[in-house]
């Protein structure tokens, strides 16, 4: 076996690492956030209230939701996502690739194992952060006040972790930005049509439900809609073990492509 696939060699030398890149971030937090949330709340708002005003309520468990409800507990996830995804991809590779920040960093007593920990933390923290602003304006407009939201919260955390990892893979394979376009075209924006966010997925052909079935987001939304109507997911632990294991397979297989890049 390649030496790049061995175990990852971790340590807390990825705080350093993490916390400058929380410095350099710090300055630009503000924009960060509106950029972040101005997204999501215009679909929530052209979707939720413009096409929720025409479907109202959705079928979902044996009962009825308005469809504002169905869609931020979707969009929400689907924040998680996109907030992860952009910072593991396009501020990472601008760190690896473009300013050679990790290059500078490797001449500290850290390794490149601890550097891809921190950016996957990194941009972990940044999905956390955006889902955190999100949820507090859904709780301001009164879509949702169920306190289930706050076991809501770690379920997205744990999103923005896997999402984090799986955006490291293409991170390590890119050898520019336009590279990240097929990243989105060919996995995200099918999977969040997919995964339930805008419709229930029973709408879907049954193979491809089956096939929904197993995709990490599908998993962050089934865990989180049924708390935004105050009830417990069913099945919780099997989509806790869906994000779990691309969550582990991903960030492997992201550390031995990064080794290897930088082996080269």
């Amino acid at each position: 076996m390649s030496p790049h696939w061995g175990a990852p060699a971790l340590s807390g030398r990825w705080w350093p690492v993490f916390r400058r890149n929380l410095l350099v971030w710090r300055k630009l937090a503000i924009p960060s956030l509106i950029g972040n949330i101005a997204e999501p709340l215009i679909w929530l708002v052209a979707f939720g209230y413009g096409m929720g005003a025409l479907v109202g309520t959705v079928s979902l468990g044996g009962s009825t939701v308005p469809y504002i409800v169905f869609l931020a507990s979707g969009s929400i996830c689907m924040s998680a996502m996109n907030a992860a995804t952009f910072e593991a991809l396009y501020s990472a590779f601008s760190r690896m690739h473009v300013q050679k920040t990790w290059d500078g960093i490797l001449n500290a007593p850290v390794i490149l194992d601890d550097i891809v920990l921190a950016e996957m933390l990194w941009a972990a923290y940044k999905a956390i952060f955006t889902v955190t602003a999100i949820l507090l304006v859904m709780l301001g407009l009164g879509i949702s006040a169920s306190p289930k939201l706050a076991v809501a919260w770690f379920v997205l955390a744990a999103a923005g972790v896997t999402f984090s990892c799986i955006a490291l893979i293409f991170n390590a394979l890119a050898k520019g930005y336009d590279f990240f376009t097929y990243y989105f075209t060919l996995f995200l924006t099918p999977m969040m049509f997919l995964s339930g966010v805008f419709f229930p997925r029973e709408q879907l052909p049954h193979v491809v439900r089956l096939f929904s079935d197993w995709l990490p987001l599908t998993a962050a939304v089934e865990l989180v809609r049924p708390m935004f109507i105050d009830q417990w997911p069913a099945q919780p632990l099997r989509h806790l073990l869906v994000l779990a294991g691309y969550a582990v397979a991903a960030f492997w297989i992201a550390l031995a492509l990064t080794r290897r890049r930088f082996a080269a």
